[in-house]
């Protein structure tokens, strides 16, 4: 009787949560709806990562590296071809899941720290190639300009913050409804049991590699969307939005909210996003108060402001169908 009042708390939770989500652009200046469309960004890209390391455990630190491929496949391809962004976004999921896969596979054996390190110095050289603008493309250091706003030819334009908020939430509902079935698919299933015991899992027949650079190529899709939506946005990308600093973050998105929880990613990616907005005045202090919070929330609440529920039952249900 307590879980079923429980579920529908949260069901109603949710649902209040969507109605004002939907309001808030028709009540709230142009400057606020363009801080919440980078908060929609920051969670897209929370929830892409949190498929590596909050479903399977992999650390990785270069995930910004996906994004910045996705934002110049759109940029390239708008600039010089006329491509319409509308219709870049599945290119820019796969330019990225596609490089993810090439660079991924070699080192998808690797964990831990090593696998940590790696994924460094992946991001890292992904920028530097930007800067260095192989084959004259990638405009050097200043980037690439004059990136048309979202659009589907001249019938379909997106150029207003209410309309540009719009479409990056309405993915991000999207992509969490995927991921909700995701997690209870057997693919879900497989990277738990992955996370919680990898030998184990690969002694009981799951084919660990396999299903880790799924979840490398699944997070590089989604990054890729995000660099998308990003570059029609703001017209123009540069390789100083991709650096190591940004991929920090989405880690701390992650730590912050629970590994593996989806409300978890949607909090952690409010507190990177809107509070240095309402904090602005301690602008100058920002890093500061952002790393005492979380030293005091790694000692308090190393689970995350929302942690997903793993209970024993659940996940022996969990290894059973994933071994079947």
């Amino acid at each position: 009787m307590k879980e079923h009042q429980n579920k529908v708390w949260e069901r109603g939770f949710f649902i209040f949560i969507i109605i004002v989500f939907i309001l808030l652009p028709f009540i709230l200046n142009d400057y606020w709806i363009d801080v919440f469309f980078f908060f929609g960004i920051y969670a897209l890209l929370g929830l892409s990562l949190n498929i590596v390391l909050g479903e399977v455990g992999l650390f990785d630190l270069g995930h910004m590296g996906f994004m910045a491929i996705g934002a110049y496949t759109t940029a390239i391809l708008n600039t010089r071809l006329g491509i319409p962004v509308f219709l870049l976004i599945p290119v820019s999921a796969l330019a990225a899941a596609g490089f993810a896969w090439l660079v991924c596979s070699p080192i998808i054996h690797l964990r831990g720290d090593y696998l940590c390190i790696v994924t460094i110095g992946m991001g890292e050289i992904i920028r530097m190639t930007l800067v260095n603008n192989p084959f004259g493309i990638t405009g050097g250091p200043n980037g690439v300009f004059g990136i048309d706003f979202l659009s589907l030819g001249s019938s379909l334009v997106v150029d207003t913050p209410r309309e540009s908020y719009f479409v990056i939430w309405i993915i991000v509902g999207l992509s969490i409804i995927a991921l909700i079935n995701l997690q209870h698919s057997c693919i879900g299933r497989a990277w738990n049991c992955i996370r919680e015991d990898e030998i184990a899992a690969e002694s009981n027949g799951i084919d660990v590699r396999y299903y880790k650079l799924l979840a490398f190529v699944l997070g590089a899709g989604m990054a890729g969307i995000a660099g998308n939506i990003y570059a029609s946005k703001l017209m123009i990308v540069s390789p100083e939005s991709f650096n190591f600093m940004e991929s920090c973050l989405l880690f701390c998105i992650i730590l912050i909210g629970g590994m593996g929880s989806i409300p978890g990613v949607l909090i952690g990616s409010a507190a990177i996003s809107l509070f240095p907005e309402l904090f602005r005045a301690f602008a100058q202090y920002r890093m500061l108060i952002f790393g005492v919070a979380m030293i005091l929330m790694m000692i308090f609440r190393p689970g995350g402001l929302w942690p997903r529920k793993r209970g024993a039952v659940e996940f022996k249900s969990i290894w059973l169908k994933a071994t079947r």
